[in-house]
């Protein structure tokens, strides 16, 4: 599953949007409507709650890599705690107040400087709140975004990848052993057109879980065909440390 972006659902650029909002209304002379939708909107709820991440994660900046990944980490679990059904309502309520206002489209039209760390983030927080599978690449370009704002500097996709698959690697066998239970029935639900030959690779795969796994290329399977078998197990164990 691919998440896509929802600029109506971002709490971060709302929040941003209906600040440049209230700079842009008293620069015209006017009363802002937005000054007390704000008010409304972020004093003591989820929406406020989830603001408050986002403004947490994105006021650092040249962080070491080391700690811009710690701190990512720390956020995103802490958005596990906030009520989704509340926030829902919520931004739900806010836009449709905002639309009372102002005209959606040119509302939406101020710029925000954080606009692609704000979307790779609120993508993220999706995917970490999601009972759904959701792809590799994704999960790790988002990732790589937010790093790349955090320290300033490029930050390797490739690096990223690995430190995926070696936060895993340290885990004690019974907490792996857990952690696969619990994605097993969400693994099988986006692999289930997998063929006996697969799901033996697979299972051998599992089953060596706390020793060398003992994969090998035979007649039995083509080049490619073992390929694509790896890119499953890999995308499993990316799934297994992202949603522990």
């Amino acid at each position: 599953m691919r998440i896509k972006h929802s600029k109506y659902k971002n709490t971060g650029l709302l929040f941003e949007l209906l600040v440049r909002q209230i700079t842009a209304d008293t620069l015209s002379g006017g009363e802002s409507a937005s000054l007390n939708i704000l008010k409304k909107a972020f004093a003591k709820t989820e929406l406020g709650k989830e603001y408050k991440l986002y403004e947490s994660l994105f006021k650092n900046k040249n962080l070491s890599e080391g700690k811009a990944d710690i701190t990512l980490n720390t956020i995103l679990e802490a958005t596990r705690k906030l009520n989704r059904s509340a926030l829902r309502r919520e931004k739900y309520n806010l836009i449709n107040e905002i639309r009372k206002h102002y005209n959606l489209e040119e509302f939406f039209k101020h710029q925000v400087p954080a606009y692609k760390g704000y979307a790779a983030f609120y993508k993220l927080i999706e995917i970490y709140n999601s009972d759904k599978l959701s792809e590799t690449d994704e999960i790790i370009s988002n990732k790589v975004t937010i790093l790349e704002y955090l320290t300033e500097r490029p930050i390797s996709e490739k690096k990223v990848k690995q430190d995926l698959v070696e936060e895993f690697s340290k885990y004690d066998k019974d907490l792996r052993i857990l952690t696969y239970k619990v994605m097993l029935e969400k693994f099988n639900g986006k692999y289930s057109n997998l063929n006996r030959g697969q799901k033996d690779i697979l299972k051998e795969f599992i089953n060596s879980i706390d020793n060398t796994p003992r994969l090998k290329v035979d007649h039995k399977f083509p080049q490619l065909f073992f390929c694509q078998v790896l890119i499953i197990i890999y995308n499993f164990l990316v799934l297994l440390v992202l949603h522990t």
